[in-house]
């Protein structure tokens, strides 16, 4: 099977002067962990996540203000080309879902945007590659297939 079969083509994406306040409220409203970050042309710079927005806040120079400062005025000063991860690992449509879960594994994320021509025109996370596993896997426990394809 082709990523093209698997990937989410309705890609919530964000660009990099945007607030880290609205990377948190996308994320949030699309039940999503991961958004690519494209410039004004469409090109993909970044990748942005929710682990990422969780180690600027409890960085050291942001943890003591956590207490008194709320957390939306602290994202709200962030820009998301400030702490976006700009080494991206991409997939191309035509790669294989085997291929893709490999790259994941090596390395060590949780989503690859899905590049054609140099743009951006799908995502695949592992919750995608889990689900797909699932539905092809009749011999699954029922509990199992429920909790994984039931997640986000």
């Amino acid at each position: 099977m082709q990523i093209r079969e698997l990937m989410n083509r309705e890609v919530v994406m964000i660009g990099p002067s945007e607030s880290c306040l609205d990377a948190v409220v996308r994320m949030q409203r699309a039940r999503i962990r991961h958004l690519p970050v494209v410039n004004r042309d469409g090109q993909l710079v970044g990748v942005i996540t929710d682990r990422d927005l969780r180690h600027h806040l409890f960085s050291p120079r942001l943890f003591e203000a956590l207490g008194s400062t709320a957390v939306d005025v602290l994202l709200d000063k962030v820009r998301v080309a400030e702490i976006m991860s700009t080494q991206v690992v991409t997939v191309e449509a035509d790669a294989s879902v085997g291929e893709a879960a490999d790259t994941m594994r090596k390395r060590r994320v949780g989503s690859l945007p899905v590049v054609e021509n140099g743009r951006t025109v799908g995502i695949v996370t592992e919750v995608d590659i889990l689900r797909d596993i699932v539905r092809a896997n009749a011999t699954s426990v029922p509990e199992c297939a429920e909790v994984i394809v039931s997640y986000p």
